[in-house]
């Protein structure tokens, strides 16, 4: 299986252009995935997507993918019409199961908005995997060590889940599935390898659950992680090139990673995309 993560910020190159076909191409290049996990899909904020339906022009853009949009931010403008800002997850794999989680969004004096964790369940030769793709907030510390506290606890109870003997064989709701073989959480933490929220994720469980591994130390051990913002739009991240997008991976996957890599050349974004390819 093929991952890919990227943060699209809409579709907002450094050039100042916003091209969504110039986003799947550049993904598409860079990796042919089977999963596409992408961060910051708007509609109907028209400053950003200029009254494109952005969920709905990546699908067309990878037709054969299952795609699945859920809003973090869904308001209404003036008029009543719809505004949503989100992630989208488009798989070629059979989709099992999809939630939305959303994420802790303390009442503090921060600029900010609610954030959101999207979570589907692919059918793999290998087993089914969890793959949850998340965008975590950019101003605030407390925000985004409450939203890990909360990816962690989703996984945690997730694991725990699929080990319960109950089983319902129905076509209802309450059917069950077969337990997944481990999970990815990938996306935008907005979190550098040395903040503590970086280590809070990778924290061992208390309970018989296996921890989240980065995948990319996984697979390339002290190697440092290639930068994934701050590589050309330098307006935006005067602080220079630096990484904040991963893919974790619970430690019964991590023998199976073959290959993560960085794209640190396409300017399509001001993040760069992460790829990760497991073996069977």
């Amino acid at each position: 299986m093929k991952l890919v993560t990227w943060n699209i910020q809409w579709g907002l190159g450094c050039d100042g252009r916003v091209d969504l076909a110039r986003i799947v191409d550049d993904a598409r290049s860079f990796c042919d995935a089977d999963v596409f996990c992408f961060q910051e899909i708007s509609h109907g904020f028209a400053p950003h997507d200029g009254h494109d339906d952005q969920p709905a022009r990546l699908a067309s853009l990878l037709p054969g993918y299952a795609a699945i949009f859920r809003p973090a931010v869904e308001m209404r403008d003036g008029d009543g019409s719809p505004q949503v800002f989100g992630n989208m997850i488009l798989s070629r794999l059979p989709v099992l199961q999809v939630t939305s989680h959303m994420l802790p969004w303390p009442a503090t004096e921060v600029r900010s908005m609610q954030r959101q964790a999207l979570e589907a369940i692919v059918a793999t030769d290998a087993g089914p995997i969890r793959i949850t793709t998340c965008h975590l907030e950019y101003h605030s510390h407390e925000h985004r060590q409450a939203q890990v506290g909360r990816l962690r606890e989703l996984h945690e109870d997730a694991v725990k889940r699929a080990r319960l003997t109950f089983r319902d064989a129905t076509d209802g709701p309450y059917r069950t599935l077969p337990a997944p073989i481990g999970s990815i959480v990938c996306g935008d933490f907005n979190i550098e390898p040395h903040d503590p929220v970086y280590m809070d994720m990778r924290r061992p469980f208390t309970s018989n659950v296996p921890a989240f591994v980065d995948a990319w130390t996984a697979r390339h051990d002290t190697i440092p992680h290639p930068p994934t913002t701050g590589v050309a739009d330098h307006v935006q991240w005067p602080q220079g090139p630096h990484s904040r997008d991963y893919i974790f991976v619970s430690e019964d996957l991590a023998d199976r990673i073959v290959d993560v890599s960085v794209d640190v050349e396409t300017t399509s974004s001001d993040h760069q995309p992460v790829a990760m390819t497991l073996g069977g």
